[in-house]
C-alpha cells in the first residue's frame, strides 16, 4: 500500500475536521473545502448546505481576493457577515491552508446561518438604536459557476470606479482592468472573453488594457 502524499494527507485531515465542526454546530452550519489547484471547480468537499452550492462549484470572490494578497496576513478572514441571495444572514470564516513549502493548497471555510438570531436582533434594535443609517454588509457571494464569480468581481470593480464602462475614460478603464486583475478575475479560464462582453469591447481591447497594468 503506497504512502499518502502530503497533499492527500492535508485534504484527508481537513475532511475529518469538517465532519467534526459540522457535527458540533448542526444543520445550520456548512463546512466546505476548496482545492486551490483549480479555481474553476475548487469546491471538493462539503458538509451541510446553507449556500445552495454543490461539489464542483468555483472559488468565491472573497477567496480569490485572499489568494491574490499572497502574504501570510492574507491567509484568513474570520467572523465576517454575509447575506445570501435569498436573504439569509451568515457568519463566515475562511482560512487558506499551505503545505510544508508554503504553497496555498486548500481553503477551509465555515458558514453559519444566523438568520434567526439576526431577525431577533432586528426586532429589538428599534427600541435601542436608530436604524436609518444601518447597513448589513455583504462581503461574499456564493457562486454556482465561475461566470458568477467573474460577474460579481466585475460589478465590485464598477462600483469602485463609480461609472459603467461605456462612460469611463481611457484612464479609468485602465484602472478598472487593474482592479479586476488585482482581485484575481483573470485567474479564471475565459475571464477575458466574459469581461470583454460585459464591457461591450473586444478581447483585444481587454488584452491591451492588461498590458498597461502588468
Amino acid at each position: 500500500m503506497s504512502r499518502q502524499t502530503e497533499r492527500e494527507q492535508i485534504f484527508e485531515n481537513l475532511g475529518k475536521i469538517a465532519d467534526g465542526v459540522h457535527a458540533l454546530f448542526g444543520p445550520h452550519c456548512e463546512v466546505v473545502i476548496h482545492d486551490l489547484a483549480d479555481l474553476q471547480k475548487s469546491l471538493v468537499y462539503m458538509r451541510g448546505n446553507v449556500t445552495g452550492r454543490h461539489v464542483g462549484a468555483p472559488a468565491t470572490d472573497l477567496l480569490v481576493k485572499l489568494l491574490q494578497q499572497g502574504t501570510e496576513q492574507g491567509d484568513h478572514r474570520h467572523n465576517y457577515k454575509t447575506v445570501t441571495a435569498d436573504g439569509r444572514c451568515l457568519k463566515s470564516s475562511t482560512t487558506i491552508i499551505r503545505d510544508s513549502r508554503g504553497k496555498p493548497v486548500a481553503a477551509f471555510c465555515i458558514n453559519l446561518d444566523t438568520t434567526q438570531y439576526f431577525n431577533a436582533i432586528q426586532a429589538l434594535l428599534p427600541f435601542i438604536h436608530d436604524l436609518e443609517t444601518g447597513k448589513y454588509p455583504s462581503k461574499e457571494n456564493f457562486a454556482q459557476s465561475a461566470a458568477d464569480t467573474i460577474r460579481t468581481l466585475f460589478v465590485q470593480a464598477v462600483e469602485e470606479i463609480g461609472k459603467q464602462p461605456p462612460a469611463m475614460s481611457i484612464e479609468e478603464k485602465t484602472r478598472f482592468i487593474g482592479i479586476m486583475k488585482r482581485q484575481g478575475v483573470f485567474e479564471f479560464k475565459g475571464a477575458v472573453e466574459q469581461v470583454a462582453t460585459l464591457m461591450d469591447v473586444t478581447k483585444c481591447t481587454v488584452y491591451n488594457y492588461l498590458k498597461k497594468v502588468s
